[in-house]
């Protein structure tokens, strides 16, 4: 395999890095209604399964070693269409499942800012506040950032598809940047989209790709 100086990036480490493929679900009947779906478990629609087989035909040209998801259904499905046809085993990990929304899961974004105006204004605002019921964007970085150390750890020099929810994807790729929690709120993860970073067992980070969808071309 050539280094990363060879591929023309910036990181230059004297170690092969750990390629982690980061790809959304497909659309659900949530996702279609923009609700708050953490650990809630709608299907994928007819064209959530759709965007998971046009994902995978995305990535039909990619060596992929190993492949995780989310323990939700959306998660596996859209994992399926993707390792199925190449007889890759797909391991369930907790860690990759969505923030809980608790008391707010299946609401519209209106609808929990008219329930709980106070909390959810603080939520949007600090990091450490959790959701009634449920997680802080804080505590979903500390889960992310302990399944980042064991992937690398695991997997060096492979590549790892990892299927999952918007707040993890967007949260590993806010620990390879370095950002604070405002780069939550900077990006923008479509539906079944593709995100790459390597990381580097000394440290080292780079982000090769965000939100690449087949529905984009390219």
């Amino acid at each position: 395999m050539t280094s990363a100086a060879q591929r023309g990036g910036w990181t230059v480490s004297a170690h092969e890095p750990t390629r982690l493929i980061l790809l959304r679900h497909g659309q659900t009947a949530a996702s279609v209604r923009r609700l708050y779906s953490g650990h809630g478990d709608p299907p994928l629609t007819e064209i959530g399964r759709a965007q998971a087989a046009a994902a995978a035909e995305q990535l039909g040209g990619v060596p992929i070693d190993v492949a995780y998801t989310s323990p939700l259904g959306r998660a596996r499905e859209t994992a399926a269409a993707v390792a199925g046809p190449r007889g890759l085993h797909v391991t369930v990990e907790p860690l990759l499942i969505e923030t809980d929304f608790g008391g707010w899961e299946g609401l519209s974004f209106p609808a929990a800012r008219e329930r709980d105006p106070e909390l959810h204004a603080r939520w949007l605002a600090d990091p450490t506040v959790p959701a009634p019921g449920g997680e802080s964007f804080d505590e979903v970085l500390v889960r992310v950032t302990a399944l980042r150390d064991r992937l690398v750890a695991d997997h060096p020099a492979q590549t790892v598809l990892a299927v999952s929810h918007v707040t993890p994807i967007k949260t590993m790729l806010r620990i390879a940047l370095g950002g604070t929690a405002d780069v939550l709120y900077r990006m923008h993860l479509d539906l079944a989209s593709v995100s790459i970073v390597e990381f580097y067992p000394d440290g080292g980070a780079s982000v090769r790709l965000v939100n690449r969808t087949a529905q984009l071309g390219g």
